[in-house]
């Protein structure tokens, strides 16, 4: 299928790129705010397509159009407002949301967090990340849309192990990227993933092994 990335600029994203890339049974098109993130992107043989989040829902749709399924890891980031993480957690994945039901495009994976759907164990220190990633994740779930929400721990840069834990509900723990990448790359074709929503940590069990027993 052709997966469209936003978020492609980010560190998950990033990764999933060259994994669709390289796939046999993937393809990739890669949404990007900039013109010079097209161009770096284009010399690495990634084709992309200028949108930006804070833009029009049809502007997004218009650039998934074609494509078979959208993967959102987008964020904010750490270093910027609570403005925009409500404007991009929240409301730029509503926004997406919308454009994959104008360009009828069906499956949807989210790259939420860890606990999103459980108030009681939200980080007082990042309320609005999560009550953002809590109300997209809601939207996605009413939409109608195939979808599937992995909710990661603490983001690790270190090298993937390619075994995870995976459970509707797993309190903490970390993960590494590289594993979050593929583990939606891995989501994108198991059914046992469709209108799920799961929490994601480092484990023992390997990755398709782990989504086929959620």
């Amino acid at each position: 299928m052709k997966v469209f990335v936003v978020g492609s600029n980010g560190q998950i994203g990033q990764q999933l790129i060259q994994l669709l890339k390289n796939s046999e049974e993937h393809t990739v098109l890669a949404m990007v705010r900039k013109q010079e993130q097209a161009d770096q992107l284009a010399t690495q043989g990634v084709e992309t397509v200028l949108a930006d989040l804070e833009g029009t829902v049809d502007s997004i749709a218009d650039a998934a159009m074609g494509c078979d399924a959208i993967v959102f890891a987008a964020g904010s980031g750490g270093t910027t407002g609570h403005d925009k993480t409500l404007l991009i957690d929240l409301d730029g994945a509503g926004k997406t949301i919308e454009a994959a039901q104008k360009a009828g495009i069906d499956r949807f994976i989210m790259v939420s967090a860890i606990q999103a759907n459980n108030r009681a164990n939200w980080h007082d220190n990042i309320l609005p990340y999560y009550a953002a990633k809590h109300y997209a994740d809601k939207v996605l779930e009413l939409s109608g849309l195939t979808y599937t929400i992995i909710r990661p721990g603490i983001l690790k840069n270190e090298p993937g192990t390619g075994k995870i834990s995976a459970a509707e509900n797993i309190t903490s723990g970390n993960i590494a990227r590289e594993d979050v990448a593929h583990v939606i790359m891995a989501s994108l074709s198991e059914k046992n993933t469709y209108n799920r929503s799961f929490d994601l940590i480092a484990g023992e069990i390997a990755i398709p092994e782990a989504l086929s027993r959620l």
